[in-house]
């Protein structure tokens, strides 16, 4: 699929992204695809444009563009223990005010660029960017119709302000969580206390559990599950094909 190199406006810079569309020429609804922890690499390029060719505008952003950073080596970044340490700071340095500006940014960009079509935008995020489609769905919930988090962390966890199931009122577009077995960072009582949240809230949502391990939808690192990968990319096609066409 096509893509190419775009800088977003932000209120705190310029946030450097890549934008994925289909082969065709035209405008097809647009997706902010947040990536996890690791940040932006050829496997989230490689992913937009699997979406681009399901028939979106998918706009792949640089969520650590505040910070120079440098690329992590995702095969060994949990064995080596500095490494780890820079990727967990790294990822607390994008804190729920960014989250929500920034979503401001990228859809404002989406709206006015040919290639999008409409203004019903998705979000999906993975790990780290799945509290990010949640939050952005919130807050930006004229636009944001569908908003998806696969083997997303802390989505429901209890003492924090920023939790997003305390958003759950805000949210008006449909939502689609699916959590990893097993999951320390979406354990059982985050699952239970987002599905009271989202039910309670009137929302339109489907929540269920992959059998599989965290991080099983993303190619390059080690838990990748390739069955959960290709249920993933099916929940995704129903949940755009229903709420961004038209």
């Amino acid at each position: 699929m096509p893509h190419v190199q775009v800088s977003v406006d932000t209120h705190d810079g310029v946030c450097a992204a890549t934008l994925h569309t289909p082969s065709d020429v035209g405008a097809w609804p647009g997706v902010i695809l947040y990536p996890d922890a690791g940040g932006v690499r050829g496997t989230f390029a490689a992913m937009a444009d699997r979406l681009a060719g399901m028939g979106y505008s998918v706009l792949l952003p640089d969520v650590y563009y505040r910070t120079e950073w440098a690329p992590f080596d995702i095969a060994t970044v949990f064995d080596d223990p500095s490494e780890r340490e820079r990727l967990a700071a790294l990822s607390v340095s994008v804190d729920a005010d960014m989250v929500v500006r920034d979503a401001g940014a990228f859809l404002a960009y989406l709206a006015r660029h040919p290639a999008v079509a409409g203004t019903r935008v998705g979000t999906v995020g993975y790990c780290m960017g799945g509290r990010m489609s949640l939050t952005a769905a919130a807050h930006h919930a004229d636009r944001i119709a569908a908003a998806a988090s696969f083997h997303g962390g802390e989505l429901a966890a209890a003492g924090d302000p920023d939790s997003p199931h305390l958003l759950a009122h805000l949210m008006r577009g449909t939502i689609y969580v699916a959590a990893a077995q097993d999951d320390k960072v979406f354990p059982a009582d985050q699952h239970e206390r987002l599905r009271s949240a989202l039910s309670g809230a009137g929302v339109r949502y489907t929540l269920e559990t992959y059998a599989a391990a965290h991080g099983f939808a993303v190619p390059d690192i080690p838990p990748h599950d390739a069955d959960a990968e290709r249920r993933h990319w099916d929940a995704l096609a129903r949940l755009y094909g229903e709420n961004l066409s038209g």
